[in-house]
């Protein structure tokens, strides 16, 4: 009884100081982000808003992945000799260096030195401090809610992208104001906004967090000066979706104070962007982007390792898809075939275009590949099916350790999560960050060694809208260095 009880009391203890160290950490993490622009993750997790217990199950999920066991402790001590240097302005995965500190600690006295070292080029070449940019959101729908979310939680030491104005049509009396106020507030599946969200009525404004951002009325995106309320060279996202080709889209950069505009959509004749794949392949001069879809972003991450890793001769990509507002609640009449009828009462088949899309983020593969979709009652969720005829012999293994790897290194760290689980669903992965999320559970592979079936899951909201922060932040040149 007096050993159960003092094993029990040790566990105890030792959780608790865990815990503490994870406070600590906590409290490093936030005055490296506030103070110096310095971000700091663990293999692709955020730790900025953590709580103790979160920040505990992000280390345990790092060390499952990696192989190898990291602590809260490797990883407080290597923030804090990162916290005594002078790097800035960075994005520094701190699950990474505190394995090359375990593999290399013999080769340096101190981590001091280590991470000079290791991250020289933060201290020398490229280091640059980062203008902020205003941003406007023409828009306010899902996504645009959203990306509002996610410019203020990033916003950090304000260097980077700031929101200054949304733009939406109709009135902005006091009850409208309220109401726009109320869908940034809530929401059904992503839950409270973590800050306040209060409305001035006399000048038009919501102030999020403190930040005063003007609500502007307008029915057309050529008639507006932004330049009136104080914003200047300006990013507009245009989360409507209502203009999808260059000409239309440009109309926004006949306004005074915009200087480039980002899409979140496919469009017809504007460079269409994964980022992580092709967010360098435009020309310098281009001010008009797409983001593409959020299956698009979800299959082509996978798709490129996948063929550069064993060929892909041919494919079809099958969309098991949320319902979106763009269906009906209940049977009525709809532009498309079956869109009309229940959308959280039937699994409807529709098109979608992501298969033909993947050929302007990879060249020449989109023309190897059929795609379609299904809607299903389900708010938000998705999963693609991808069936693939490969071009060499290979195994399952072989094909779940690409994926593995191109995970936690490489370009598409920031896109990929390898998941081991044997139990995830859709609701799991609402609110991840990774637009594509893999099954590696369910991979098949058939006897011919050359037929592969992949499952990829993502949050066609959440995950999505990580992938349009990253891109904008590129578009303009602010995306922060990164040590992945």
């Amino acid at each position: 009884m007096n050993a159960t009880l003092n094993s029990y009391e040790l566990l105890v203890s030792e959780r608790i100081e865990f815990e503490k160290s994870a406070t600590a950490l906590i409290k490093l993490v936030g005055d490296l982000f506030y103070d110096r622009s310095l971000e700091v993750v663990l293999f692709r997790q955020q730790l900025i808003d953590q709580r103790p217990s979160e920040m505990l199950q992000a280390h345990s999920h790092a060390s499952v992945m990696s192989g190898e066991i990291i602590t809260i402790h490797d990883t407080l001590a290597m923030t804090k000799s990162l916290s005594n240097s002078s790097v800035e302005n960075a994005t520094i995965d701190i699950g990474k260096l505190a394995l090359e500190w375990k593999r290399e600690a013999g080769i340096y006295l101190k981590r001091r030195k280590f991470i000079e070292t290791k991250l020289i080029d933060f201290y020398n070449k490229g280091h640059h401090d980062l203008k902020p940019v205003d941003v406007v959101l023409y828009g306010f729908g899902r996504i645009g809610r959203l990306i509002a979310r996610e410019l203020i939680s990033q916003e950090g030491k304000g260097n980077q992208l700031r929101i200054r104005a949304i733009v939406i049509r109709g009135n902005i009396d006091e009850i409208h104001l309220e109401k726009r106020a109320s869908t940034l507030r809530v929401d059904s599946i992503h839950g409270h906004f973590p800050g306040t969200v209060e409305t001035d009525h006399e000048n038009s404004k919501l102030v999020i967090n403190g930040r005063p951002v003007q609500i502007i009325s307008a029915n057309s995106p050529g008639d507006i000066d932004y330049e009136k309320y104080g914003i200047k060279n300006a990013l507009l996202i245009d989360n409507t979706g209502v203009f999808r080709n260059k000409k239309d889209l440009s109309t926004h950069l006949r306004c005074n104070g915009i200087n480039k505009v980002l899409l979140t959509a496919p469009a017809q004749d504007v460079p269409n962007i994964v980022f992580g794949v092709n967010q360098n392949n435009f020309p310098k001069n281009e001010n008009v982007f797409s983001a593409a879809s959020c299956t698009t972003n979800a299959i082509v991450p996978i798709l490129k390792i996948i063929n550069d890793q064993f060929g892909i001769d041919q494919g079809h990509i099958e969309t098991i898809h949320a319902y979106t507002n763009d269906q009906n609640l209940v049977d009525n009449m709809h532009s498309k075939y079956r869109r009309g009828r229940a959308a959280a009462l039937n699994m409807v088949i529709t098109e979608t275009g992501a298969g033909k899309a993947v050929d302007k983020a990879i060249p020449g593969l989109g023309e190897k590949l059929t795609s379609n979709a299904i809607r299903v009652p389900v708010a938000n969720g998705s999963l693609a099916i991808l069936n693939l005829s490969l071009s060499t012999h290979t195994t399952r293994e072989k094909i779940n350790s690409a994926i593995k790897e191109a995970a936690f290194s490489g370009d598409l760290v920031e896109q990929v999560k390898y998941s081991i689980s044997q139990e995830l669903v859709s609701s799991d992965i609402i609110g991840d960050s990774c637009c594509s999320i893999v099954d590696s559970k369910a991979t098949i592979l058939h006897d011919n060694k050359k037929s592969a079936v992949l499952y990829v899951w993502y949050d066609n909201e959440y995950g999505y809208t990580r992938q349009v922060m990253r891109l904008a932040k590129n578009i303009v040149g602010v995306k922060r260095k990164t040590y992945f």
